[in-house]
């Protein structure tokens, strides 16, 4: 392998380290376990939404509903628990439901034959919507008080945050079915050709609706983590986070044209985002340069990532 294509293949991780080696030397308070493992535990959710956007970019599309996924999920799992509901149960619903909400992303692109772009606008629109209805507008408290909710979001095991433990075990599945299962395979192959993958018997419009499903149920476990966290639910959850799981998976070095990239390169980039974050508050940067500095460091990779395709 020659130098140059070395570099491009390693890019992200390189990058993620000058990083925390830059931090390191700018704050001494980086480098410590307890800074280490809040890093860890705030790109958690980033991640998980991630995941599953990669999925979707891989297909060529793309999914700017996931925030809004993510919302209604919460706000129903919370309603359920409200209701009386057993915890778990009631997770595992607010799961299915936020897969429910990606299958509708998949049917209207694949049998509406709307572009992913419009199709997930308008849905975003309608779930953030719905999600003000069931609140009124105000978060949901009086959450359940039983270990097994309190653990998801709050919870260590072995010094190791839940929610890190939850990242790790999805990553760990979703990277063994984009990697060795026949449905994996087909998510390259349509965003490396659609036309070509149709013709040569692939089920085009099944394996991209999946992709979605996937995407949805990553936002959906995502928000509630995060509702676990705060002990309750907020209407306007996860406002923007399409646009922070858009940047992990492209800084991960996945092609927004689809057909190339992998899971891994998302962890790492959602790992970029989130070190960013940790040292630029660190460093007591406002908020609003923080916001500057994470633009260019996408950009960057769009840029990248163009010159590497043409």
């Amino acid at each position: 392998m020659k130098a140059k294509d070395l570099i491009q293949k390693m890019g992200p991780l390189l990058g993620l380290l000058v990083i925390v080696f830059t931090l390191t030397i700018l704050t001494p308070n980086f480098l410590t376990v307890n800074n280490l493992l809040n890093v860890f535990r705030q790109v958690s959710i980033n991640a998980l939404i991630a995941f599953g956007m990669t999925f979707v970019i891989l297909t060529g599309g793309i999914d700017l509903s996931v925030g809004s996924i993510l919302a209604l999920s919460s706000a129903l799992t919370a309603s359920f628990m409200v209701g009386g509901m057993d915890p778990i149960l009631a997770v595992l619903i607010g799961v299915l439901l936020g897969a429910l909400m990606g299958g509708l992303n998949g049917f209207v692109i694949t049998k509406g034959k709307v572009a992913p772009f419009i199709a997930t606008l308008a849905t975003m629109t309608i779930f953030r919507g719905l999600t003000l209805v069931l609140t009124e507008g105000r978060p949901i408290t009086g959450l359940s008080e039983a270990f097994s909710f309190q653990m998801i979001g709050k919870g260590y095991f072995l010094g190791i945050p839940f929610p890190v433990i939850i990242m790790t075990v999805v990553f760990v599945i979703l990277y063994i079915v984009l990697k060795q299962t026949t449905f994996g395979r087909g998510i390259y192959a349509i965003g490396g050709n659609e036309e070509a993958s149709r013709l040569s018997g692939l089920k085009v419009d099944q394996i991209k609706s999946g992709a979605y499903v996937i995407s949805g149920a990553m936002a959906a476990l995502a928000g509630i983590i995060l509702t676990s966290r705060l002990n309750s639910a907020q209407p306007t959850a996860g406002a923007s986070y399409e646009l922070d799981a858009i940047a992990a998976v492209v800084l991960g070095g996945t092609s927004l044209s689809g057909g190339r990239g992998k899971i891994v390169g998302t962890l790492i980039g959602a790992l970029i985002i989130g070190v960013l974050n940790n040292g630029l508050n660190l460093l007591n940067v406002s908020s609003f340069y923080q916001q500057v500095v994470k633009g260019g460091v996408i950009l960057l990779a769009v840029l990248l990532d163009r010159k590497k395709s043409a």
